[in-house]
């Protein structure tokens, strides 16, 4: 599946809403490409990003990973406008530093239900070294959207 397969409600909320909201555009993330259940997510390595050793911090990788984990969980045919969602738990290895490379995020859907989704992400810098990795359990109530239909 592509991201032809996706609604156009999916695709505004993963490229303007999620990755390009005010923190996404102060630590430079940006989407590279979406399809059905699997995103790559990118944050530059810029200086608002690094730690004091130059290295950049643990709280940014697990943003972009959180980031990835998100736009994944939306990578679905079914979201619509009035769909919500919510991190609900993350949970990160963190494998190695993240020198001055931009890191790549890979988010893929592992499991979907009525309204939690499980997405493993892998962040590697620009070098594909491996940087972190975790599991992502998301909150995507298209229940909700089910009970709206309902009372129209």
């Amino acid at each position: 599946m592509s991201a032809n397969d996706l609604s156009p409600a999916a695709i505004d909320r993963i490229y303007n809403v999620i990755a390009k909201g005010p923190f996404g555009e102060h630590v430079g993330l940006s989407v590279d490409h979406v399809e059905v259940d699997r995103v790559l997510v990118r944050m530059a390595a810029s200086p608002e990003v690094m730690n004091g050793l130059n290295i950049i911090h643990g709280g940014a990788t697990a943003a972009l990973l959180d980031t990835a984990a998100t736009c994944a969980a939306w990578a679905t045919p079914d979201a619509k406008p009035t769909t919500r969602g919510t991190t609900v738990s993350l949970t990160i290895n963190y494998i190695g530093p993240g020198h001055q490379e931009d890191l790549i995020a890979e988010g893929t859907v592992v499991s979907r239900g009525g309204i939690l989704t499980i997405v493993d992400a892998v962040a590697r810098d620009a070098s594909g070294r491996l940087v972190a990795k975790c599991q992502a359990t998301y909150k995507l109530d298209l229940a909700r959207d089910r009970r709206l239909a309902a009372q129209d």
